[in-house]
């Protein structure tokens, strides 16, 4: 499948992905101590939901746009705490209150830096990388870099900061992908072993998934940490491989709490954008 972010921006996937990322960077920023983010397959950082790609598909509407405004001010306290990092971040890119502008996971993880933390955003795509570069190009804290996002694995670790975050979050156009995410962690580990990883991926079937947690489960033992997290949104039951019935996220190294945190996000999260409020969730370590 072609999962380039602009034509899915602000879908069920995106809201899990950056719910969970916002988490753990708010799980870091519990500490003086500076980190960094990685983000390998960036986008251009920032959409338009009424422009071309976004306006094709207009997934938005069943992802961030059940979230935002009313929906988002009636969620418990507990909730609203929880989520609060990621729908300011997208109030700020909408000052007059109608949802118009996503922002993508370079601009989220922009919205969490302290001054002493740092962004690393790549984008191989040449229209998108100009676009980043622009959207990110005042603020010091954040670098572009053009690079395979995969390469950039290599070169960019271990982050002088020696905290942080890596999210990896291919388009899914070629196929092999779930077999690369798992062969460039095995490499990342070795250089940058305490980095949290979050690894997205498309839920179409079953069986794919369950090799990839599989092959994580190898890297992690082989590198003697924890077993994943698994993190998955499902809209619908698994009956129809040619549909995109869900997305999930590998979390390497989760944050304390991370895993308790999700357990009350997760459920309200399914019922608000699984199909007919009728979503399911996974959540839990890999054996």
């Amino acid at each position: 499948m072609n999962y380039r972010h602009v034509y899915h921006a602000g879908n069920f996937g995106d809201v899990l992905k950056h719910v969970v990322l916002m988490l753990c960077l708010d799980h870091l920023k519990r500490k003086d101590t500076p980190f960094r983010v990685i983000d390998t397959h960036a986008g251009p950082g920032r959409y338009r939901l009424d422009h071309s790609e976004a306006a094709k598909t207009e997934e938005w509407r069943g992802g961030i746009g059940r979230l935002y405004g009313t929906d988002a001010d009636a969620l418990p306290p507990k909730l609203a705490a929880l989520m609060a990092s990621y729908l300011d971040a997208v109030t700020a890119e909408n000052p007059d209150g109608t949802l118009g502008v996503y922002p993508g996971s370079p601009v989220l993880a922009q919205s969490a830096l302290r001054p002493t933390d740092a962004l690393i955003a790549n984008e191989l795509h040449p229209d998108d990388v100009l676009v980043l570069r622009t959207v990110l190009a005042k603020d010091k804290l954040c670098k572009v870099s053009n690079l395979d996002g995969y390469a950039a694995l290599k070169a960019q670790l271990p982050p002088k900061e020696r905290r942080g975050v890596v999210l990896v979050d291919p388009p899914f156009e070629q196929p092999g992908e779930l077999v690369r995410m798992t062969e460039s962690l095995g490499e990342a580990v070795k250089r940058f072993a305490t980095g949290i990883y979050l690894l997205w991926y498309p839920i179409k079937d079953e069986k794919p998934v369950l090799r990839f947690y599989r092959g994580l489960l190898d890297v992690t033992t082989a590198a003697g940490l924890p077993p994943p997290l698994k993190v998955e949104l499902l809209l619908r039951p698994l009956r129809n491989p040619l549909l995109l019935n869900g997305a999930g996220l590998a979390v390497i190294n989760p944050p304390y709490q991370l895993e308790q945190d999700l357990s009350a996000v997760l459920p309200m999260l399914a019922e608000r954008l699984g199909d007919d409020g009728k979503g399911k969730y996974n959540l839990g370590l890999t054996r």
